[in-house]
């Protein structure tokens, strides 16, 4: 039996570059976060959102959250919580900074799930590096996670999944892994989605 695979939409990041929290940023006429939120209840057993413990007051809090336990530094913080959390759950995992993920990219990732890798990622074609924060973990990816962060000299999600048995999955387009971390990025996500 494969694990079953909950979905974690990660809102609980500083948006430092952003200027703005990117949860609650508007690509396709609701905030981020929501949007994610509901790509991924289509495809998942459960969904939640990723939350900082400072995030309870927003409208995030109507989802099904997960609080950061701040026991780990960067993205790990919000996966290895929700594992925590939920420890025999895969979990399909999207940052907020992805703004023209889809749910066709989804579906071939979750099709293409190889639950004896740590994960099964997307990584654009040019680049061909896991994109830890579009991916599946399994729960075994995620213990060995625990053990590599006690040593490591990075907490880089990508990192981990480059030196581990991870899979790649690569989407019809590249565009699908845009990132928005900063206004410009912000402004180039809406152009490309107008023009769609």
């Amino acid at each position: 039996m494969k694990p079953p695979i909950y979905g974690l939409v990660l809102a609980g990041g500083k948006s430092t570059r952003m200027g703005q929290d990117k949860g609650l940023l508007e690509y396709h006429g609701i905030p981020q976060a929501d949007y994610l939120y509901s790509l991924l209840e289509t495809l998942c057993e459960k969904t939640f959102m990723s939350l900082r413990a400072d995030q309870g007051h927003t409208n995030k809090t109507k989802y099904r959250s997960i609080l950061d336990e701040d026991i780990y530094r960067g993205p790990f913080n919000g996966i290895l919580s929700a594992h925590n959390r939920y420890p025999d759950a895969a979990w399909l995992v999207l940052a907020c900074d992805l703004p023209l993920i889809d749910k066709i990219s989804l579906k071939q990732l979750i099709d293409a799930r190889d639950d004896g890798a740590v994960a099964t990622a997307m990584a654009t074609q040019k680049s061909e590096l896991p994109e830890p924060l579009v991916a599946i973990w399994e729960p075994k990816g995620l213990n060995k996670a625990i053990d590599y962060l006690k040593s490591a000299e990075s907490s880089c999600p990508r990192k981990f999944l480059i030196r581990h048995n991870s899979k790649i999955v690569i989407p019809e387009k590249d565009q699908v892994l845009l990132n928005a971390n900063n206004p410009e990025e912000y402004k180039e996500a809406l152009t490309i989605i107008q023009s769609i």
